[in-house]
């Protein structure tokens, strides 16, 4: 099973590990920093070994890395794993920002049904099944946003499971949420952000999450 430091410590940026297992360009290494893309959030950027990432992917408890295969690496060489912080931070900022907005949501519109999600560094989406618009609640969801962000709130992160790795996010007073992703440490960091409404078809409804800095 592949160590998650990106958990316990999603502002590491550089980590020294050992590789376990090799197969061609796939790589698994004993503990990582490097996220790989789940629940919606995309795989950070960075170098094993001093070779580019190509694709980072979850295969159980373990995390596979593909390199470039002109790679020279071989079971248990000691490595550094880094990542490119700029795009950490912000799918960290982004994902927590498309959490807060749906708890949000779900407050507005009890029993609509969340049917996808995706946080990259430029914006987030999350998508719900909905005959009716969302538009009018943006302007008040956002307002609501703009406070909780304001109010400087801690996020606890922690295991609800640690034997299944299931963990979840808690800010105390306002809700707490199942979520294998990476976050900071309070709801400040956020910064501003902006609500926008997508119809992507029939019966289909869309918030678009970007942050303003």
């Amino acid at each position: 099973m592949t160590q998650k430091v990106f958990w316990s410590a999603p502002y590491q940026t550089e980590l020294d590990t050992v590789i376990t297992q090799l197969d061609g360009d796939r790589v698994q290494v004993e503990k990582t920093i490097f996220f790989a893309f789940s629940g919606g959030q995309e795989s950070d950027a960075g170098t094993l070994g001093g070779y580019p990432v190509l694709l980072a992917e979850k295969h159980g408890q373990d995390i596979l890395y593909t390199l470039p295969p002109d790679h020279t690496l071989t079971v248990d060489d000691r490595v550094t794993v880094c990542i490119d912080w700029d795009r950490r931070y912000r799918l960290m900022r982004l994902h927590f920002a498309a959490e807060m907005i749906l708890q949000m949501v779900y407050r507005h519109r009890p029993g609509i049904e969340r049917i996808g999600a995706h946080i990259s560094p430029d914006k987030a989406r999350i998508d719900f099944a909905s005959d009716v618009s969302v538009a009018p609640l943006l302007p008040i969801i956002e307002q609501e946003a703009i406070a909780l962000i304001s109010h400087d709130h801690p996020i606890l992160t922690a295991f609800s499971d640690e034997k299944a790795e299931r963990r979840f996010w808690e800010v105390e007073g306002f809700a707490r949420m199942g979520c294998g992703g990476t976050h900071p440490r309070s709801t400040a960091e956020i910064g501003a952000l902006k609500l926008k409404r997508k119809n992507t078809g029939k019966g289909k409804e869309r918030v678009e999450i970007t942050l303003l800095q």
